[in-house]
């Protein structure tokens, strides 16, 4: 009983530690083996592979399908709490990578569903420890939030300009020239705008034309306007990381937050000798 726990317990720390070297290895050849397994399923989806592969790639991924499932199964044997790691978001990942595999015995297109195994590579920012690098990403989590409203009231804006601008052209052009409908027209309107430009439907009066250049020049002007809100509550957010308080000789007001003396002038900071 004792051994079964010991290897368990070794077992537990290859699978789900990736902080050994054993853990490092399973986990960068489970990488390797769900890259491949999505380089498998890009190759089927190709008309001229599949008509003369099909057979072998079908082979080939059920091989990948046994695979994951053999390593969902030992997750779930060795994990201390088998329901809770079937349920956490990793555990529903390996889940997933699974179901599409057997779904495609019955279903043919289902195959083209394995593409989500890609999802699993989130498992390489264990592998390569570059969780200490998400902690950056709270300054974007930070900007975001507190742009939320800034940027809904500009979509907002840009919404009701195209559908100002694309009732116009309906009104102006009409189904003759391609505008059958208002929604056609605000189609046109959010591809003109955003300076994509399709051009499958083309004003043809003047005055379609002159309303379309001013769409375009609006397009340039609006398209910033995010940009610099996101931007600065960036700034906010990381301004917000450091530490508020005054220099005793040039007075700055702002220091990193582990700072003992001011980058400005080299003064010691009081707070600092305390």
């Amino acid at each position: 009983m004792d051994s079964n726990n010991d290897w368990r317990q070794r077992l537990y720390v290859m699978v789900f530690q990736s902080d050994t070297p054993a853990g490092r290895r399973f986990d960068s050849t489970l990488l390797l083996i769900i890259l491949a397994s999505l380089v498998v399923v890009i190759l089927d989806s190709i008309q001229e592979v599949h008509d003369n592969y099909a057979a072998v790639l079908a082979y080939i991924e059920w091989g990948f399908t046994v695979i994951f499932a053999i390593e969902y199964g030992l997750r779930l044997y060795c994990s201390p709490k088998p329901l809770r790691y079937a349920f956490s978001f990793y555990g529903l990942v390996d889940l997933l990578a699974i179901v599409p595999g057997i779904l495609a015995l019955y279903y043919s297109d289902a195959q083209y569903l394995l593409i989500i195994r890609i999802i699993r590579m989130l498992r390489i920012f264990r592998v390569l420890k570059l969780g200490p690098y998400l902690k950056q990403a709270n300054y974007l989590m930070s900007a975001l939030r507190g742009s939320k409203q800034k940027i809904v009231v500009f979509l907002l804006s840009v919404c009701t300009l195209v559908t100002v601008f694309g009732t116009l052209m309906y009104v102006i052009e009409g189904p003759g020239n391609g505008f059958t409908s208002i929604p056609k027209g605000i189609y046109w309107a959010i591809v003109t705008l955003t300076t994509v430009g399709f051009g499958d439907i083309v004003p043809k009066t003047p005055l379609g034309q002159v309303i379309s250049s001013l769409v375009m020049i609006t397009g340039y002007s609006i398209i910033a306007v995010p940009t610099g809100i996101f931007t600065a509550e960036l700034a906010n957010a990381m301004r917000g990381e450091q530490l508020q308080t005054d220099c005793p000789v040039c007075k700055k007001n702002t220091h990193d937050a582990n700072a003992a003396f001011c980058s400005r002038c080299g003064n010691a900071l009081f707070n600092k000798l305390e």
